[in-house]
């Protein structure tokens, strides 16, 4: 006999890495990022996928694909770089059963990489023939696994909006991108960082979109006093839809303090052998031979923040990340319950969003996905009035949503701008400002004149320059203090590369080989088209 369902769970994976793309070197310490989020979580989350397939298992589930991922997940080079990089890793570890050969504990953790390292060349390679975005299409045919996407290059629309038309490039490259591979158009949009400011839906609602997400003061400070707090998402004047993150659901996944990833008997991130062993026994496996860099390979758990590691014990760890996906579900039931009491005779049943960064899962918490499919089926088993649904889904059902503005917000530090505009970064935005007012008024001047196909070129190319040095990653890289050399130099290259196309179409002298070359090195987004930089009505008079 079914159960009426008294509420949703409603999870979201944002994937999502900055476009590093290095054809000039032979290779290149950032693609490693890359590297890393294919082996220790995208191939695993497939995984997941496929098994949940295999039994019939009956969940749904939201992955947000951003469009610099979606390029470099299908560019022809980076997947034989990264061939090249797995077959690195499995030598590493044939070396690794050798090294260990006396320290069983050790030796057997290293033949649990080697498989690991095997299992995912036999799955990028023989199953999907080096195209992963071919296993999320799949999965998303079935019905089960919605597929949506962000902004062209994650770019931090708040500190965008000064131009509506960086903000609408932005956002309709990305789902351009998204439509050319998937072949279907988003219904769904990721926020870069969840940076949302009032306006941003009549963006979204003249690119088709019906949903957005924020995070959780968005809603409660929004213009009108939410009914059913963030169980409920807010319509806005438009009627697109915006939900809200649920704190609790994501305070268990994410707190470095009470979060499940913390528990001791999970896999230290931070112990991996790339930093612990002899730099010559490590040198072809690392940066050039001198500079250390994480291999993948961990034998410790988390153990405590004080004394010795102690070896990983795998086992143990499955088992504690299915006690967690049991808890999880026990506390959402919990939650559900009483949202459902509280809500009363509201014909909205309650919906609660739990957003995460898709890399987490594998890559930070290597038992993360697990934890994840646990958390489905048992959500599928599941008798006490809780199912697993997507956002359509949800407003499909038909509900009337309450009106209102969610506040300006974001989901970083603080909840507003402040990591991505401060001290360590400000001093791009004037350019970034510049470059696309000067882009605008360009492409105006433009309207109704001939363009010849090298002028157009080196224009697209600069669209694509501008862009590239929107992205949200670099000035989030300037805060946190990691790679900032990197991330400045990213900056400012794709700036002068913008100045540089700008300049040489209005002078009248294009020099096509250094054309070529930024094409070659840039080769993202090649449906672009110049022609919508340029202010909304603009747009729609040259589509008459």
């Amino acid at each position: 006999m079914a159960v009426m369902e008294k509420g949703f769970l409603n999870i979201i994976l944002h994937a999502h890495l900055p476009y590093v793309h290095h054809p000039e070197h032979d290779s290149f310490f950032e693609e490693n990022w890359l590297f890393e989020a294919i082996t220790e979580c995208y191939v695993p989350l497939i995984g997941v996928l496929d098994r949940l397939q295999r039994d019939n298992v009956g969940y749904r589930l939201t992955l947000s694909l951003s469009p610099t991922l979606i390029s470099m997940l299908r560019d022809g080079l980076l997947q034989t770089r990264y061939l090249k990089h797995l077959h690195k890793l499995l030598e590493l570890a044939e070396k690794e059963i050798l090294r260990t050969r006396n320290k069983p504990e050790y030796r057997k953790l290293a033949r649990l990489y080697r498989r690991f390292f095997l299992n995912t060349l036999s799955v990028y390679q023989d199953q999907y023939a080096c195209d992963l975005l071919s296993a999320f299409k799949k999965h998303h045919s079935t019905g089960k696994l919605e597929l949506i996407t962000c902004a062209a290059t994650h770019g931090f629309l708040p500190l965008l909006s000064v131009s509506e038309t960086a903000v609408r490039n932005q956002i309709n490259v990305g789902i351009g991108t998204f439509k050319a591979t998937f072949g279907v158009a988003p219904v769904g949009f990721w926020l870069p960082e969840c940076g949302y400011y009032p306006g941003l839906e009549e963006v979204l609602s003249d690119a088709g979109i019906r949903y957005f997400f924020v995070d959780t003061h968005s809603i409660t400070h929004a213009s009108e006093q939410p009914l059913h707090g963030v169980y409920a998402p807010l319509a806005c004047n438009n009627g697109v839809a915006a939900f809200a993150r649920d704190p609790d659901s994501s305070r268990q996944v994410w707190s470095s303090h009470e979060g499940y990833p913390g528990d001791f008997d999970y896999r230290e991130y931070y112990s991996d052998i790339g930093f612990d062993l002899d730099i010559d026994y490590l040198a072809p496996y690392i940066l050039e031979g001198k500079t250390r860099v994480n291999t993948g390979i961990k034998y410790h758990r988390v153990t405590g923040k004080n004394g010795a590691k102690e070896i990983y014990q795998p086992r143990t760890a499955r088992q504690k990340a299915k006690q967690h996906a049991s808890d999880f579900i026990n506390k959402r039931q919990q939650q559900i319950n009483s949202l459902s009491v509280a809500m009363g005779r509201s014909p909205q049943p309650p919906i609660v969003t739990a957003p995460y960064d898709a890399e987490l899962f594998g890559h930070w918490w290597f038992e993360g996905p697990y934890w994840l499919e646990y958390v489905l089926r048992l959500a599928d088993e599941n008798t006490n009035g809780i199912e697993t649904v997507s956002c359509v889904d949800y407003l499909d059902q038909g509900v009337s949503l309450q009106v209102a503005t969610p506040s300006a917000s974001t989901w970083g530090d603080q909840g507003y701008s402040s990591y991505w505009i401060n001290e360590s970064n400000d001093w791009i935005y004037p350019h970034l400002h510049k470059a696309s007012t000067q882009m605008e008024k360009f492409v105006c001047e433009l309207q109704g004149l001939m363009v010849s196909p090298l002028q157009e070129r080196a224009l697209n190319q600069a669209v694509r320059s501008i862009l590239l040095a929107q992205a949200s990653d670099w000035p989030f890289i300037m805060k946190s203090g990691t790679t900032i050399d990197y991330a400045n130099k990213r900056i400012t290259d794709h700036l002068a590369r913008f100045n540089y196309l700008h300049d040489s179409v209005r002078s009248g002298k294009i020099d096509e080989r250094y054309l070529t070359a930024l094409e070659i090195m840039d080769n993202i987004f090649p449906d672009l088209d110049f022609r919508n930089y340029c202010p909304k009505v603009a747009v729609k008079s040259t589509l008459l």
